[in-house]
């Protein structure tokens, strides 16, 4: 398990899966604003890729995000678009709604960063969100990301266009800013 502060990263356990099933994908508006398509709804037991880790994908390594007290499930965390000769990878997370507000985010991306530069010997890692997702922004942000865009009108999302922002974070600029978490 990676561990950060307050959270831990881990493989994705079969009883993790009801959980992101239910409090994660089953919301709409929720997964229509991480997902980058349409909402549809998972099938109870499906081998859907959002939620069953396939440890044969290269470009792809999937986890849950525990609390380190008591071990509870709190979302998920990913390492995606893994570009192993251009040294690259996006991160992204995803938080059940009872566990937003106190400081995971920023300790996900935290750890993320870690095994990204660390870990895998990554030279960058990026992060796109919605211009509204001001969690992520600063979970981001206090992490040493830098604001490198906004791709406008990008992302449709509940019947509008919203703008993503894209942030980037390089090898050589790790650990320089302390995490404000």
């Amino acid at each position: 398990m990676l561990k950060g502060n307050k959270i831990g990263l881990r493989a994705r356990h079969e009883d993790d899966i009801p959980i992101l099933r239910t409090e994660l994908y089953d919301d709409v508006v929720n997964s229509a604003r991480a997902e980058g398509g349409p909402w549809r709804p998972i099938t109870p037991g499906s081998k859907d890729p959002r939620l069953v880790v396939d440890d044969t994908a290269q470009g792809l390594v999937q986890f849950s995000v525990v609390e380190l007290e008591g071990g509870t499930l709190v979302g998920t965390a990913t390492l995606w678009g893994i570009d192993n000769h251009n040294r690259a990878a996006h991160i992204g997370l995803g938080l059940l709604p009872s566990s937003r507000g106190k400081g995971y985010g920023t300790d996900v991306v935290a750890v993320l960063c870690h095994y990204g530069f660390v870990v895998r010997g990554l030279q960058r890692l990026q992060i796109e969100t919605l211009s509204d997702n001001t969690a992520m922004l600063r979970s981001a942000e206090r992490n040493g990301f830098v604001r490198e865009g906004v791709l406008r009108s990008s992302a449709w999302v509940m019947g509008g266009f919203l703008d993503e922002v894209l942030l980037g974070l390089l090898a050589q600029e790790y650990g320089k800013q302390e995490s404000k978490a």
